[in-house]
């Protein structure tokens, strides 16, 4: 079975492939509009170039130490990761700079608002099937080289020694460095094109909008082309790369769990055999690869489809619970097959399976639906046609202050909802398949990550078009046709970064529990006592470092955007004629500000989520860390889905009075100058810490687990407990 896993992935990049040729077929327009994309194009190609070049250093040298720390293998395996996840972000980046102006020139030449949904879509189909397809694809490498290759499968103790004599179990090792490699990556695209994005947007907003009250991507803004380059470099190179690294880690804990559950056994005496280990593994593998398969299923069905509603958002939905519903269906048939012919006694016994071989279907049939409710919380509370964002933007009548304070409220608010679904997740997961299914509920929630991303993609795409029907002069029906696309885009958005922090949850906690194996005895109960003084102080400190990450996101994002302010200010003083449409801007200048404040400000956090439990686990021990991570996750889920939410009903109640829903106020009236300011303020937590969040708890897990064996050992604090006795 395991060739499914290969067969899915290469069915999902050949339409992928597909998809990408059929949007470069489309005519691109009128002149105006190919050299106004070709500037983004080029803009978006020079960052990313110059990011991935800075990244793979630092790749190369974590490969190094992790090669010298752990196992030359794990260290391949991260190599291979960020390849994958650094294919999928550029293939997705850039056909993202080559549908915009398609999706444009669609609305332009049919004013038909489910033809063009339909362009959007399938440039955001090729993001979607390349985040799985490559996904799948470097797993079924790590498990033919490594583990049937080098029979890494069949090693279940910690028989590997490296060089400085710490021994560890092969292929849970080589695995971990596969996801940590994405993770990598994932925080690179995330972080760099998050500030990059923002730092635009918030200049081009503040000064052409704000005081010069000109429109949005009005191309005598100067940060109008910077603005649209960000797009697709952070909302969607960073957007494929993070859920990417989410749905391996996701597939990861499962399989690093299995192990350590068959070592608890055999020091139990409750007799798991190999075979049971070996379905443990290929279960989620096979579970993902039948969700690949139904994503595509869903894609397809709104591609092919002869008859569009004038409602995007309907037809968005309809593609999403197509992959939903077939991966729900085609899974039980994936259970029965990998388990019905074990004792379903002996799997309540030894691995707490209540319902046979029902259960891990159950498990990730939970993650499923979680996942999807999560989504609909985040609708309620983002889109414009519900109550929450219809009341944020009835605050902006009353000024800025009002409009900022609502939509606060409406974010922390919203957090509650989506906790209580995670929480009950957790808890009937569990008691039906034990905590291997609360890691097959992480699993199931991403396994149709590639239609989420796909519906994720469509809105910067639809942005980006956005933008070039306004520089490019075309009629105000274009424009009216891309805000509508682009405010579901805002939504849609919101409901991928619920189902990444929901996902990143359940499969830290499945990384927890395997942390905690790592460096106990297996005859020993698992509990990391949360009142132990250490672990308490690190459960203190990791729910600070949450907010420490994203203050200095939001910094990051300021001292970019300051920069683009006083250059925007610039050109309006001493360009005679830009307002007037009389001179060009210099556009340049602004790219080039954006792209030195991201790739200067991103190093710092995009490190500490692997350098501060490396560095506390080596003085303080392992408890502390398992605080920190504790700590940590719990003030990571809150802060993302606040940061989530609040900015996307920020962006959604500006659409909303954009589109004249409120009588007497519009474009450039005090309420819209007001929504106007709360988008801004929301920019940086939707786009930059929201979705890094998810990002930063994974790779603390990962990292703190691959480094365990080592710090749990060799400590400070452990050394001066020794010297003192």
């Amino acid at each position: 079975m395991i060739y499914f896993v290969v067969i899915a992935a290469v069915l999902a990049l050949s339409f992928a492939a597909f998809n990408f040729l059929t949007v470069k077929k489309m005519p691109e327009g009128t002149k105006e509009m190919q050299e106004i994309a070709e500037s983004i194009r080029i803009g978006a190609n020079a960052f990313i170039h110059y990011e991935y070049r800075i990244q793979y250093i630092v790749v190369a040298i974590v490969a190094v130490i992790l090669a010298v720390v752990t196992t030359w293998h794990a260290a391949v395996a991260l190599i291979i990761g960020s390849v994958m996840s650094g294919c999928a972000g550029f293939i997705g980046m850039k056909i993202a700079t080559y549908a915009n102006v398609r999706v444009a020139n669609r609305a332009r030449e049919t004013e038909d608002i489910g033809e063009t949904v339909k362009v959007a879509f399938r440039g955001g189909s090729v993001m979607g099937l390349c985040v799985g397809g490559f996904a799948l694809l470097g797993l079924f490498l790590v498990y033919m080289i490594f583990g049937i290759g080098m029979g890494q499968l069949d090693i279940t103790d910690a028989s590997y020694t490296n060089m400085l004599g710490l021994s560890f179990c092969p292929f849970t090792m080589t695995l971990s460095g596969y996801a940590l490699g994405c993770s990598m990556v994932a925080m690179f695209n995330r972080v760099g094109g998050g500030i990059y994005t923002k730092a635009a947007d918030m200049g081009a907003d503040l000064v052409g909008k704000t005081e010069a009250h000109i429109p949005e991507d009005d191309p005598r803004n100067p940060a109008t082309i910077a603005d649209n380059v960000g797009d697709n470099v952070g909302d969607v190179a960073g957007l494929g790369s993070d859920l990417l690294e989410s749905f391996v880690g996701a597939i990861a804990s499962g399989i690093i769990l299995a192990y350590h559950m068959f070592s608890k056994s055999i020091a139990e005496g409750t007799g798991m055999s190999s075979e049971l280990l070996k379905t443990l593994i290929l279960f989620p593998l096979v579970f993902v690869s039948i969700g690949l398969i139904a994503s595509c299923i869903g894609i397809a069905g709104l591609l092919f489809k002869k008859h569009m509603s004038d409602d995007p958002h309907k037809d968005l939905n309809k593609a999403t619970y197509l992959s939903s519903g077939t991966t729900i269906l085609l899974g039980l048939v994936t259970s029965w097959c990998l388990f019905h012919t074990y004792d379903s006694a002996s799997l309540r016994t030894i691995l707490g399976f209540r319902c046979g071989w029902l259960s891990t279907w159950i498990a990730a049939a939970i993650g499923v639906v979680a996942g999807v409710v999560i989504g609909m919380i985040a609708e309620y509370y983002t889109s414009a046609e519900y109550k929450p964002t219809q009341n944020l933007a009835g605050a902006s009548l009353e000024g800025a202050a009002l409009t900022i304070t609502q939509g606060m409220a409406l974010g922390m608010k919203s957090c509650m909802a989506p906790c209580i679904i995670l929480g009950t997740g957790i808890i009937v997961s569990y008691q039906i398949s034990g905590m291997y299914g609360v890691a097959m509920a992480a699993m199931g929630m991403l396994s149709f990550v590639t239609a989420t991303v796909s519906v994720d993609t469509y809105g910067p795409i639809s942005d980006n078009a956005g933008g070039i029907a306004e520089m490019s002069g075309l009629d105000p029906k274009v424009r009216e046709i891309t805000d509508t696309l682009d405010s579901v885009g805002n939504t849609t958005a919101a409901i991928g970064k619920g189902f990444a922090i929901g996902s990143g949850a359940l499969a830290a906690l499945a990384l927890m529990i395997s942390y905690l194996y790592s460096y106990n005895d297996f005859n020993t109960a698992l509990i990391l006592n949360i009142v132990e003084p250490m672990t308490l102080a690190g459960a203190i400190m990791g729910g600070a470092l949450p907010f420490l990450f994203s203050g200095i996101l939001i910094e990051a994002v300021a001292k970019a955007a300051r920069k683009m302010v006083d250059e925007v200010r610039r050109q309006f003083r001493e360009i005679p004629g830009i307002l007037e449409g009389k001179a060009k801007p210099d556009y340049k200048t602004c790219i080039e500000i954006s792209s030195k404040g991201a790739i200067g400000e991103m190093k710092i956090p995009s490190l500490l989520a692997i350098v501060v439990p490396v560095a506390c686990g080596f003085i303080l021990g392992p408890e502390f860390v398992g605080g920190i991570l504790i700590g940590s996750t719990i003030c990571s889920i809150m802060i993302a889905i606040y940061a989530g939410n609040a900015g996307g009903a920020w962006d959604n109640g500006k659409k909303y009075i954009e589109s004249g829903k409120i009588a007497g106020s519009g474009k450039g009236s005090p309420a819209h100058d007001a929504a106007v300011v709360g988008d801004t303020v929301g920019d940086p937590l939707k786009d930059t810490v929201g979705p890094c969040l998810d990002i930063f708890i994974k790779i603390m897990s990962t990292v703190s687990l691959v480094a365990v064996a080592v710090f749990s050992q060799h400590n400070l604090a452990a050394w001066i407990m020794g010297m003192m006795k």
